[in-house]
C-alpha cells in the first residue's frame, strides 16, 4: 500500500468513499457527515491545498484523510476539559476508509501515518474531533492512544468530541 498525497484525479474515487461513510454513519443514526457534507467542493479545496491524502493499494484508493498543520480555529476553546498540550499540533480531519475494507486496521494504519509525518517535522501532538456518536471513530482514537480531552464546537456550532494523542 501507498501513502501519497491526493490528486485532482482521485477526487471522484474520494467522493465514493465519502459517500460510504456517510451512508455508514446515517445507518448508525450519526448526523455527521449528512446534509452533503463533506461537498466535493470541500475535498477538492482539501487536494489543491496540498493537505488531502490518500491510501492506494493496487492502484485502487482505500482510504483517505486530511491533514493540517497547527491551523484549527475551532480548538482554540475546549469545554469540559483541556488539551494536553498547548504547542504545535498535527490535526487530522475527514478520515474515511472504503466499506470493502473496513475493520482490517487501515483506519489505524492512516493515524500512524500522521503520527509519522508529524515526528518528521518535530511536532509531538495530533489532535481530532469527531460526533460523540460516532462511536466506531471514538474506538479508533482510543484503540490508537488517543485521549478525551473535551468538547470542541465547530464554526456551524455543532459540538464535536475532541481527542489529542502526544507523541515520542
Amino acid at each position: 500500500m501507498v501513502f501519497r498525497l491526493a490528486l485532482l484525479p482521485d477526487l471522484p474515487s474520494m467522493m465514493e468513499i465519502v459517500g460510504q461513510a456517510q451512508e455508514s454513519l446515517k445507518l448508525l443514526g450519526v448526523d455527521q457527515w449528512q446534509n452533503g457534507y463533506p461537498a466535493p467542493e470541500v475535498i477538492r479545496r482539501d487536494i489543491e491545498n496540498g493537505h488531502a491524502y490518500v491510501l492506494v493499494d493496487n492502484d485502487r484508493i482505500v482510504a483517505m484523510e486530511v491533514i493540517i498543520y497547527n491551523n484549527e480555529p475551532t480548538y482554540d476553546r475546549i469545554y469540559d476539559g483541556e488539551w494536553l498540550s498547548n504547542g504545535t499540533f498535527v490535526v487530522v480531519h475527514r478520515m474515511a476508509v472504503d466499506n470493502r475494507i473496513k475493520k482490517s486496521g487501515i483506519a489505524s494504519l492512516l493515524l500512524k501515518k500522521v503520527e509519522e509525518m508529524a515526528l518528521e517535522k518535530g511536532i509531538a501532538s495530533v489532535k481530532v474531533d469527531t460526533h460523540e456518536a460516532n462511536v466506531p471513530m471514538r474506538r479508533t482514537l482510543e484503540k490508537n492512544g488517543f485521549i478525551y480531552c473535551g468538547r470542541i464546537f465547530l464554526a456551524d456550532g455543532n459540538p464535536r468530541v475532541a481527542y489529542e494523542k502526544l507523541l515520542g
